[in-house]
């Protein structure tokens, strides 16, 4: 069957987000006086927690034992993470975070063939506009038929929750649908909500267990071998990245 919409992971699926995020953690912390560091070997563990605030609660139960926590740990916790968020966009809009080679053509093919889009991601709704607006256009969030980003549901990845809430809002089937994802952890979630998913490795995930993938790809700069593999019926252009 023809998928009718396809639902974008967004860090590390749109855009070769995840190393800029971890520096901007790293700014966050040197700005609020800590001397704590997330390494590339670090940040690779700490990624198997979804959701940016849930990653430095982790850190802090797991790697600082000796860490007194504020009376208002929740308020501190959101607060380091708005920081962080901050150095996050102004890395996006200064043209630091490139999308993944593959992505524009096919988000670009699929409107011209009538395919819905989605995102159903952890991270938060700014991240998500300005990541499109730089990446994509301007004007790219309307291109989208839901946008599922950050606290809307209450379990994070690997729970299928943000896919079922996209999913009520796209009025399809799940078998309608396809997802594109990164993660292990992205790819328990969308096929928890019985979707269909293609997963896009990267530096952060390719050791990741992908079992009940559809297909598994470095990348899509060839768009044709993915549009043959997903079962898509659009144009076979070459890719611009």
């Amino acid at each position: 069957m023809t998928a009718k919409a396809i639902i974008f992971d967004v860090d590390g699926t749109l855009a070769d987000t995840e190393d800029a995020h971890r520096i901007a953690f790293n700014k966050a912390f040197a700005e609020n006086h800590f001397d704590w560091n997330w390494d590339v070997a670090l940040y690779e563990k700490l990624l198997k927690v979804t959701g940016g605030k849930e990653r430095i609660k982790y850190f802090i139960e797991t790697c600082l034992p000796g860490f007194s926590k504020p009376a208002d740990y929740e308020g501190f916790i959101k607060n380091l993470h708005l920081v962080k968020t901050g150095h996050y966009t102004a890395m996006l809009r200064e043209g630091l975070i490139p999308m993944r080679p593959g992505i524009k053509q096919l988000i670009e093919d699929a409107r011209q063939a009538g395919i819905a889009l989605a995102i159903a991601t952890t991270t938060s709704a700014e991240n998500v506009a300005t990541l499109l607006r730089q990446g994509l256009g301007a004007d790219s969030e309307s291109w989208f038929a839901a946008t599922g980003c950050g606290d809307v549901i209450p379990h994070k990845k690997p729970a299928p929750d943000i896919y079922r809430w996209v999913l009520e809002r796209l009025h399809l089937d799940a078998a309608d649908r396809i997802a594109l994802e990164d993660s292990e952890n992205g790819l328990r979630s969308s096929m928890a909500a019985g979707i269909k998913t293609f997963v896009v490795t990267n530096s952060y995930t390719r050791n990741h267990d992908f079992t009940g993938a559809a297909a598994v790809f470095d990348d899509l700069s060839d768009i044709e071998y993915f549009y043959r593999a997903a079962e898509l019926p659009l144009p076979k252009r070459q890719v611009s990245v």
